[in-house]
């Protein structure tokens, strides 16, 4: 595939931004290239979006607040310039006061992280109180094996087991140090095999021995809640 300058630069812009978006996902605050790269790829997906310059150059305003990265970073970066398509020609975007916006925390636009279809909203089956020990945030997303989310993250594991958050497909719910949170899980679907996450599972969740086994695997690595205790024939 033959790429022009300008396209292999948008694609650098891209990588980097869904690396922000990663690591914003596990709470981390963004540094310098993380941030630039964040609100330069909002504003090209604005343009794509047919937003016009000024509505573009504003999104993007609010896409990360001073929250959002490491301390320093708006004194460093206070104007992102950044070139898009727009419906009119490719303009030049100059994103002044980058960080003045507000934050739209999960919900900031992205390339390939899109916004959640909010009216759909899974009935849970199980309601749990998870309280954050860890002295950064964590953020947790849909469709994860939520028995294995973060080791720091306080709440009943068994309970988890096989269960994944009841908010809508693409959203997470985030949760801050020292927060307790009632959140709401329901089944995991589909065939119902775990691979990768934290790798406590691995393999079918209902295989006979599987629970117990990644309960004594979680209680091995220091997750909380992790109590193993429950009868050795229960999944």
């Amino acid at each position: 595939m033959q790429l022009t300058p300008t396209e292999r630069d948008r694609l650098l812009i891209f990588t980097a931004a869904e690396l922000a978006r990663a690591r914003r996902l596990r709470g981390l605050r963004l540094n310098v290239p993380e941030a630039t790269a964040l609100i330069a790829d909002t504003v090209c997906e604005a343009a794509r979006d047919g937003l016009r310059l000024a509505e573009a150059i504003e999104r993007a305003r609010c896409a990360l607040g001073p929250q959002d990265v490491l301390p320093g970073v708006p004194d460093l970066v206070t104007e992102v310039n950044v070139e898009a398509v727009f419906a009119d020609g490719t303009r030049l975007a100059v994103v002044a006061d980058p960080f003045g916006g507000g934050s739209l925390g999960e919900a900031a636009p992205g390339a390939f992280i899109s916004t959640a279809d909010t009216t759909y909203l899974p009935r849970p089956v199980h309601t749990l109180t998870v309280r954050n020990t860890a002295t950064v945030p964590v953020s947790v997303t849909s469709h994860f094996h939520f028995f294995e989310a973060n080791p720091r993250l306080d709440f009943d594991r068994g309970t988890a087991y096989g269960m994944r958050l009841a908010v809508p497909a693409g959203s997470s719910v985030r949760f801050d140090p020292g927060a307790v949170v009632e959140v709401g899980l329901v089944p995991i679907g589909g065939a119902r095999v775990a691979i990768g996450f934290a790798g406590l599972v691995d393999g079918p969740l209902d295989a006979p021995g599987a629970k117990q086994q990644a309960l004594h695997r979680a209680a091995a690595c220091g997750y909380l809640g992790a109590l193993t205790d429950e009868p050795e024939d229960d999944r």
